[in-house]
């Protein structure tokens, strides 16, 4: 029998289950131990993997990066404890990264759909006229890996001193896209800021959102109805100030509105979780914000006022199942992160990993 490791101690399944033990033999987990075995023995608490669903690997804050500059930054997720990233939206090919056993389990969203002058340049596929919309999504559809990223709203800097956020398609056109999407297979997530674009990507049945800082009360309510998922960012939320002061003396509305959303970024999040929307963990990382970030995330979530229990559930098991991976279960790929200290307890454990798995292998 070849050598095994031994995870001892608290083995978190999911929100209900946990276990003393489980064993990795070949990159796989088991229950049962197996006999015979020379084992290495790693005790704490034991997490499935952690998830950044709103990841850039292969972006940087001017476009798109070279594969080493990529492949430095799915090694700082994978050190954190982030071993699955849903990339949301990305310039570079990063699909050599399926083959690399030692970088994190990779979902691509494939480019940015966005509009001429109505994005960060260099970071997405800019669609000069918006009927390109749905050819565009079921393009980038079969690019990536089961998932689309929109660019919903942006900055309309045509209106001069008026200048604000305004959506960036037509509503029947966001209704055939998604569906696009939808019909090859695919699910689409939407970058949105305003207020005013809410309302149509529920409409055109988009399956998550990112930031939604826009919105409002009735909005929340209708999200959680909807069972549509929200990945609040609250590091790139946190910048809404700099980026307001930044634009303050040539588009003072738009200013002022990312002003408020900064302003109340916990306020927004809390009542989100609180109407019972699924608020994901995402860092944005990969424009201005740092990869292996992970464990700042999660503490701005709880320092809005979501429990540590809930912030955990959603950066490990619980998004693990929404995107169909496998977490701690019999024959499942070896994909754990062990704490000293429980992070369902103390939500700052996550900043201290003892040791991360992954495929079976450990890393950290």
């Amino acid at each position: 029998m070849a050598d095994v490791l031994r995870l001892r101690g608290t083995v978190v399944l999911d929100d209900e289950r946990e276990v003393g033990e489980a064993w990795v033999v070949g990159g796989r987990l088991t229950f049962e131990r197996p006999p015979g075995a020379t084992t290495t023995t790693l005790d704490g608490w034991v997490l499935p993997g952690l998830v950044d669903v709103h990841c850039h690997i292969g972006l940087a804050r001017d476009g798109a990066v070279d594969r080493a500059t990529a492949e430095r930054q799915a090694v700082a997720d994978r050190d954190s404890g982030v071993l699955l990233v849903r990339d949301a939206g990305s310039p570079a090919d990063t699909s050599w990264v399926h083959a690399r056993t030692d970088l994190p389990r990779l979902i691509r969203a494939g480019h940015h759909l966005a509009r001429p002058k109505r994005y960060l340049r260099h970071y997405g596929r800019e669609l000069p006229d918006v009927q390109d919309l749905p050819g565009a999504v079921h393009a980038e559809a079969l690019r990536g890996d089961g998932w689309v990223k929109l660019v919903a709203d942006w900055i309309d800097r045509d209106l001069g001193t008026q200048g604000d956020l305004r959506p960036l398609w037509p509503d029947d056109v966001l209704v055939r896209a998604v569906a696009a999407a939808h019909d090859a297979g695919a699910r689409v997530t939407a970058h949105t800021f305003a207020t005013e674009s809410i309302d149509p990507l529920l409409d055109a049945g988009v399956d998550c959102l990112e930031h939604a800082t826009g919105a409002d009360a009735e909005q929340v309510e209708r999200i959680a109805l909807l069972g549509v998922p929200v990945t609040a960012t609250l590091l790139q939320v946190a910048q809404f100030e700099a980026i307001a002061a930044q634009g303050q003396e040539r588009y003072p509305r738009f200013a002022a509105r990312m002003r408020a959303m900064g302003e109340r970024r916990y306020a927004h999040v809390r009542d989100l979780h609180d109407a019972g929307v699924r608020v994901l963990v995402g860092t944005d990382a990969g424009g201005t914000i740092g990869h292996g970030r992970i464990a700042d995330e999660a503490a701005e979530l709880v320092a809005a006022g979501i429990p540590a229990r809930d912030v955990v559930a959603a950066a490990s098991w619980r998004t693990r199942a929404w995107l169909g991976v496998d977490g701690v279960s019999e024959g499942a790929s070896a994909d754990v992160v062990v704490y000293d200290t429980d992070p369902r307890v103390d939500i700052g454990a996550l900043r201290r990993p003892a040791a991360v798995v992954l495929r079976g292998t450990r890393v950290r």
